[in-house]
């Protein structure tokens, strides 16, 4: 456990923000981790929405090298294990049941498992995982929420997501608490739907330079 929590922790600590991206299209796999990637931002979370996710993982580990591929939405340990297979690095839930957890407790591959309250911290906690999701973050509390557990919990990093954006990615960042955000600004729907790469680049670049953390 603690070689994947230090293995995960290098990964969230790298940048400000994960992207939690819904590719829709393999064909838009490679040019879009290209771009963010060259934007500065190599953690790059894939959730498991569309029908093409995993051949978008697959490509996206395979074609970019300094890439760090994870799986998002994953519900269960089919989903897990069919992720790992895909070539994910780290595996994010937005919850958390028996079945994940088995699946993370057979694999060499970090899980970031998804938490909302502080009864759902503390169950983890006694499984031996230190970081964490905070999701659905502003829906749940945002902010002022996981300040609140930054004093009795303060052995517990996250990573919120959820209703992130550049304007309030500010206010988890300089939490004590918060190792990075995730957040889909930096690649909108409309601009991979275009092939945009230049603009999604561009966002890569604005969230590197302008979030400090």
């Amino acid at each position: 456990m603690e070689a994947k929590t230090d293995n995960l922790f290098k990964v969230l600590t790298a940048q400000p923000v994960v992207p939690v991206l819904i590719v829709e299209s393999v064909e838009h796999a490679v040019p879009l981790a290209r771009a963010l990637v060259e934007g500065g931002l190599k953690a790059l979370e894939i959730t498991l929405r569309t029908d093409a996710a995993l051949d978008v993982i697959k490509a996206m580990s395979d074609e970019i090298e300094d890439a760090v591929i994870g799986a998002g939405t994953i519900l269960s340990a089919k989903d897990y294990e069919a992720a790992e297979k895909a070539g994910a690095k780290f595996i994010v839930s937005p919850g958390i049941n028996g079945d994940i957890l088995d699946a993370a407790d057979d694999s060499d591959i970090p899980l970031l498992p998804g938490t909302a309250t502080a009864s759902e911290v503390l169950s983890l906690r006694e499984e031996g995982y230190r970081v964490m999701k905070f999701f659905p973050a502003e829906q749940a509390g945002g902010a002022p929420y996981l300040k609140a557990l930054s004093s009795p919990l303060s052995d517990i990093k996250f990573c919120p997501t959820g209703g992130i954006s550049l304007q309030n990615a500010p206010d988890y960042l300089k939490l004590p608490n918060v190792l990075c955000v995730g957040g889909s600004w930096v690649a909108p729907k409309d601009l991979v739907a275009k092939g945009d790469w230049d603009g999604i680049k561009k966002l890569a670049e604005d969230a590197c330079a302008t979030l400090k953390f």
